[in-house]
């Protein structure tokens, strides 16, 4: 259920305004829509997930969805790359679905557990308390070693927390500025096969 603070923060013409305002600020527009694309990528993997019962798996994350791991994508400014044996034509359906599903309402579908930004969570907040531990106990390899331990304890269990509010504020936006233009096979950067799900900006005013 959306809070009112969640209202307020996540408008429509949102992005718009804030582009029309600051439209000096090299790379502004292809930041903003990379930011929506991420959010659109993670909900298109829950909803595919939720049409594949062999393969989903119900997730602490978020108990009322089903997450299928065969399933992967990667955002660009352009669009977002989709990995796994999923149809075009289902997939376009399963694109098109999360557009008109977070223009209801449903934003909770921009966060997603296996997503790269909760890694790189977990990895500063490690690297951090890791550090601070170092710097701030006793020189003796006993402290240090205690404190690497309840360093690396405490960031494994506030890294989900901080890397879902990451997702939310820093590195997805509601898709309310998307819009799908075509779906084509392709290779990636690295030469692994995928659909590409190429998307194209329209301002909302």
């Amino acid at each position: 259920m959306m809070t009112d603070t969640a209202t307020e923060f996540f408008t429509p013409a949102g992005d718009s305004d804030l582009l029309q305002q600051l439209s000096f600020v090299p790379g502004l527009k292809e930041i903003l829509m990379l930011r929506q694309v991420h959010a659109l990528e993670h909900a298109t993997v829950w909803i595919l997930s939720e049409n594949a019962p062999s393969s989903r798996q119900k997730t602490q994350f978020s108990p009322t969805r089903t997450d299928n791991e065969t399933l992967g994508g990667l955002s660009t400014e352009k669009g977002f790359y989709l990995y796994g044996e999923v149809p075009a034509r289902q997939l376009q359906r399963g694109v098109l679905s999360a557009l008109h599903r977070f223009r209801a309402g449903e934003w909770d579908l921009a966060v997603h557990p296996r997503c790269g930004t909760n890694v790189s969570v977990a990895l500063l907040l490690t690297a951090g308390l890791t550090l601070s531990s170092h710097v701030l106990l006793p020189k003796d390899p006993i402290s240090q070693l205690l404190g690497m331990g309840l360093g690396m304890s405490v960031a494994s269990s506030v890294a989900p927390e901080v890397g879902q509010w990451a997702q939310k504020y820093v590195t997805t936006a509601i898709p309310f500025n998307l819009e799908l233009e075509r779906i084509y096979q392709t290779t990636d950067l690295w030469g692994r096969s995928a659909n590409f799900v190429q998307l194209g900006w329209r301002n909302l005013q």
